[in-house]
């Protein structure tokens, strides 16, 4: 299906020179195995060569380009001895030093007599000018032999920039033009280069300023992998909602007995955003909603009500979880409450074996369950609703694109799909990882709830802290003690989750417990529910703990060497205290020497609470690539576009998108037709499958 012009793009790296089977391995771990992934492995860096003094101007530890003469050859007789080639300019000495050196190699490179462009670091041992082993030796009538302004790339051990340089010219050198994908008038306004002179010139700059985000060539290849992330979406929220919908009027019954018997009033905020998902439900074009609430903010409380909505038009509901932990939170949370205002919740996990499994799977086929809350499980081929409507998938970054189709398939009409998130998102990456879909927000917090008192305190006072935590538990208190190992490891010097736990056993006994990713999970269940139900009063945990957690008695929680997380980590533990009526506190314990940006991560935890705040001082920090701690399914890669530099160009490639669906939804035109090579291009031709399937 890829066009034909596309296929050097997709070349195998072992067609390139210098990329053999024992290299393949490492260019496949930094990069990947096509030729297309070498030209997007940008340049992290760069080597200016351009300074060209004459020897004695030549100032120490910078990089010079010097013009000389070969004056001599020194070998040395003992091996372990340098080799030493010393060459002069109208100015003085200079002496190139070689270990291991190859006598003819060196020879036909450096022949007495000749002149040679020099490129290296400059060094002065016992005030003689010398440079040891150079970059490079070039005969002055081929200059282009050594480019003034050399790229540097991320590597991995094994791989030389020499070896990955060569690979990427003569990628650079062989990909073919490709046909126009922007508008017209858009390159015209913006002054754009095509595709192929733009990422020539990311590993090929004229000068330094080409390899800024805002150059001209940079905000292209920006534009472009925006737009194909914008259009692939675009086409999934198309298709998505050509499975035609149906309006869902639900009588409002069961909402008011809901509304009866929860404790207290809804926020501002959650009516707002109930409001939204109530009139997606009521139209009959399908619903595809975010909906962003920060840590405590109660986004299961108006999932709950969009579900009795539901309910109440006669459909089934599924929410999706993406952990064992937080599906069981969630059906402890809304079971008791859908059962008071009689609808029938249940769970569905990896867990569910044999016949209470079959048992559970006849009843939702036959349309027994109104509310089914499950882990991937969910999703399997065998699980068939009666009449699914309404499926909400919490923690939506971590489920990609392909699972959200998996579970609108289980759909026999359209489906209403309303995704949550807890982990505020800063809006430049909301819309780049969720164009499609429409966003409610909820910012408030419950009234009632108490500011969280944060310190960060130095590593070095953890017995302190250990001591401060034995007696707030005497006096009745919980905590959590979190540490970003499991086991521990010699290369880094962390706490880890078992050590720690094992040293404050001899504190507090019995009276602590264990729970990490590597335990199975009756294992972690069965630890979780005796400090929820206060047989343990302490928790030592790694981050299995971040979100769906809820157990309103625990005050107090360690982050142990907090440095190392990321702040959207950090904003979600710190949310696992202060979810009762008692004052809580949250220690960030660090390592003094971490470095700046892990001090402006822990200022910033300390002076707010309010994660929408936190989420966009993180993409200042760190761009958007690790914005939510790890790499998540549902977020698309991005290697061309900096968040900060590129903000202007998300919004443009998302309206254009839009305007392309609408005017030519197969991309069947001129324009079309190129667009399909974009996709292809950026690995986001799963939207062109979603077309030819229909």
């Amino acid at each position: 299906m890829r066009p034909a012009i596309l296929t050097p793009y997709f070349a195998d790296i072992e067609s390139l020179p210098g990329i053999g089977k024992r290299t393949r391995g490492f260019v496949e771990k930094l990069a990947g195995t096509r030729t297309r992934d070498l030209l997007f492995h940008l340049p992290s860096g760069h080597i200016d060569r351009s300074y060209k003094p004459k020897i004695a101007e030549a100032a120490d530890g910078t990089i010079v380009t010097l013009l000389v003469t070969v004056v001599e050859h020194r070998p040395s007789a003992n091996r372990r001895m340098p080799y030493r080639v010393i060459c002069s300019d109208d100015t003085g000495e200079l002496t190139l030093v070689f270990f291991n050196a190859r006598a003819d190699w060196l020879g036909k490179q450096l022949p007495e007599g000749e002149l040679r462009l020099i490129s290296g670091k400059m060094e002065h041992y016992q005030d003689k000018a010398q440079i040891t082993h150079p970059d490079y030796m070039v005969d002055p009538e081929n200059p282009d032999d050594m480019p003034l302004l050399e790229t540097t790339y991320p590597l991995t051990a094994g791989l030389s920039g020499k070896v990955l340089r060569k690979a990427i010219a003569a990628v650079t050198a062989t990909m073919p033009d490709l046909p126009e994908w922007h508008d017209k008038a858009l390159m015209e306004r913006e002054g754009w280069p095509d595709f192929l002179t733009a990422i020539k010139s990311q590993h090929h700059p004229d000068t330094v300023a080409d390899l800024s985000p805002t150059s001209l060539q940079r905000r292209r290849l920006a534009c472009d992998e925006l737009l194909a992330t914008q259009l692939a979406l675009a086409i999934v929220r198309e298709r998505t909602r050509r499975k035609r919908g149906r309006s869902l009027k639900g009588d409002g019954s069961i909402r008011a007995k809901l509304t009866k018997i929860l404790p207290y009033t809804l926020t501002g905020d959650q009516q707002t955003a109930l409001g939204e998902i109530i009139s997606d439900l009521e139209n009959e074009r399908a619903m595809l909603r975010l909906m962003q609430g920060d840590v405590g903010s109660g986004k299961t409380v108006v999932a709950l009500m969009a579900m009795a909505a539901g309910v109440e038009a006669g459909v089934q509901c599924a929410l999706l979880a993406p952990t064992e932990i937080l599906a069981n939170q969630h059906l402890k949370t809304i079971m008791p409450l859908a059962e008071a205002a009689g609808m029938k919740a249940a769970l569905l996990t990896g867990r569910n074996k044999g016949k209470a499994r079959a048992g559970l799977l006849e009843e939702l086929a036959a349309g027994e369950i109104d509310i089914l809350i499950g882990t991937h499980a969910l999703i399997q081929d065998d699980v068939a609703f009666k009449d699914l409507g309404v499926a909400i998938i919490d923690e939506q970054h971590r489920f990609g694109v392909k699972q959200r189709l998996a579970l609108a398939a289980k759909a026999a009409h359209g489906i209403d799909v309303l995704g949550m998130t807890a982990t505020p998102i800063p809006r430049t990456l909301t819309l780049t990882a969720y164009g499609d879909m429409d966003t409610s927000l909820i910012r408030e917090k419950p009234p009632g709830r108490l500011p969280i008192d944060t310190r960060i305190v130095p590593i070095e006072r953890l017995a302190d802290m250990a001591a401060g935590v034995q007696r707030a538990v005497a006096g009745g208190a919980r905590a959590y003690w979190v540490c970003p190992l499991v086991e521990e490891n010699e290369m880094l010097d962390l706490a880890a989750a078992e050590e720690r736990y094992a040293s404050l056993k001899n504190l507090f006994g019995d009276d602590v417990g264990l729970v990490h990713g590597r335990m199975k999970g009756r294992e972690k269940d069965a630890v979780m529910q005796q400090f929820a139900s206060g047989e343990i009063s302490v928790l030592v945990s790694t981050t299995v703990i971040e979100v769906g957690v809820d157990v309103p008695e625990a005050t107090i929680i360690v982050i142990e060497h907090a440095e190392r997380f990321g702040l959207a980590q950090l904003h979600q533990l710190r949310g696992r205290v202060g979810r009762g009526s008692g004052k809580s506190s949250c220690m960030l314990l660090w390592a003094p020497d971490a470095g700046q940006i892990a001090r402006s991560r822990l200022k910033i935890m300390r002076e707010t609470e309010d994660g929408f705040v936190i989420a966009e001082e993180d993409l200042k920090l760190r761009g958007g690539g690790e914005i939510l701690g790890t790499k998540q399914s549902g977020l698309p890669e991005l290697s061309m576009v900096d968040y900060n530099e590129h903000a202007d160009l998300i919004e443009l490639a998302r309206d254009d998108a839009r305007y392309i669906i609408n005017q030519d939804p197969e991309l069947k035109g001129e324009r079309g037709q190129a667009l399909r090579h974009l996709l292809y291009l950026f690995d986001r031709d799963e939207g062109v499958r979603l077309m030819q399937s229909g």
